[in-house]
């Protein structure tokens, strides 16, 4: 059903990754990079790197960054080991000298250096937000939804974190016990009403749904891309924040359904779709296509590759 790596295989294949012998993985990014002008897809290759990293002119990191060589994991990330891995998959490709600022969280505002960070906003000027692929093991899971569109039921759920997430509980106020929306948090607090407690359930369970609601937590909503992978409609307001899954390039109502910020229209946009199935179905074969690009392990490495490469070039000292 998912492309979910378990953790342990997770771990294992990154602290094999950790005590490779930092020289061969020096000797290595030639290799990776080779030839990549004849690529057929070289001019999105360059796309897409010049979209996560915007950097067009020299800077330097002052009392900010940290070499390569102290980028260590038994150190102050310690408890950032999936943010750390995914990192050090590809910095260690570079010098050891060589320096960089990095920021490990849901991020939703803009460095006052270029750093290395997971998400940033899509509006006004990020380029001191240089995306890479970070916390995969938890954002990048797909499937395989044997489930057609017509097949489901007619409802909306919403099952997530709510607290200290104002438009998170806004929605549950509003539609709690709706007919139409099956929606509930899966963490209880005191500060939420008692009925709103429910336990977690499975993707699989999500998806015989024709909606999932995908509302921004901390940054980025993590279920919008299982979502889009999926026969199911992914329903949300506008995007606010992006991640290397380039959120700010989706399209609403061809990739998504939107619905106001205040969530008035819901019941409206999912009738409409409910009573026009052929239109629904256009929306999932374009989130489907647009997820694909993402399958590409070579050359999602490239990329990588190739953001930080744009970086060092443009990094002075």
């Amino acid at each position: 059903m998912t492309y979910k790596k378990p953790k342990i295989v997770f771990y294992i294949e990154n602290f094999i990754r950790y005590f490779y012998p930092k020289a061969l993985c020096r000797l290595r990014i030639n290799s990776i990079l080779s030839n990549i002008e004849k690529r057929k897809d070289y001019d999105y290759i360059l796309d897409r790197v010049n979209y996560y990293n915007k950097m067009n002119e020299s800077f330097t990191l002052g009392n900010e960054g940290v070499k390569i060589k102290d980028f260590r994991y038994f150190t102050k990330v310690k408890k950032l080991s999936a943010y750390f891995f995914d990192t050090y998959e590809y910095i260690r490709f570079f010098p050891v000298t060589n320096m960089f600022a990095f920021i490990f969280s849901d991020l939703t505002y803009v460095p006052s250096v270029p750093s290395i960070v997971k998400s940033r906003p899509v509006a006004g000027d990020n380029r001191n937000s240089v995306i890479l692929k970070l916390n995969k093991i938890r954002h990048y899971v797909f499937v395989k939804d044997k489930k057609t569109f017509i097949e489901k039921d007619n409802k909306i759920i919403f099952y997530a974190h709510l607290i200290n997430k104002p438009h998170r509980i806004d929605f549950m106020k509003k539609y709690f016990g709706h007919p139409q929306c099956i929606c509930g948090s899966i963490k209880n607090h005191e500060s939420l009403p008692k009925d709103w407690f429910v336990k977690k359930i499975s993707i699989k369970k999500h998806l015989t749904h024709k909606f999932v609601l995908a509302l921004e937590g901390n940054d980025v909503a993590t279920n919008l891309k299982w979502i889009m992978s999926s026969n199911s409609l992914a329903v949300t307001p506008e995007l606010k924040y992006e991640t290397w899954f380039m959120e700010g390039r989706l399209i609403p109502d061809f990739h998504y359904v939107r619905i106001k910020a205040d969530y008035s229209d819901l019941c409206e946009r999912m009738n409409y779709y409910i009573e026009n199935p052929t239109e629904a179905e256009k929306i999932i074969k374009n989130a489907n296509e647009y997820v694909a690009q993402f399958k590409n392990k070579k050359r999602e490495k490239i990329i990588s590759v190739l953001v930080l490469q744009k970086y060092f070039q443009f990094l002075i000292g």
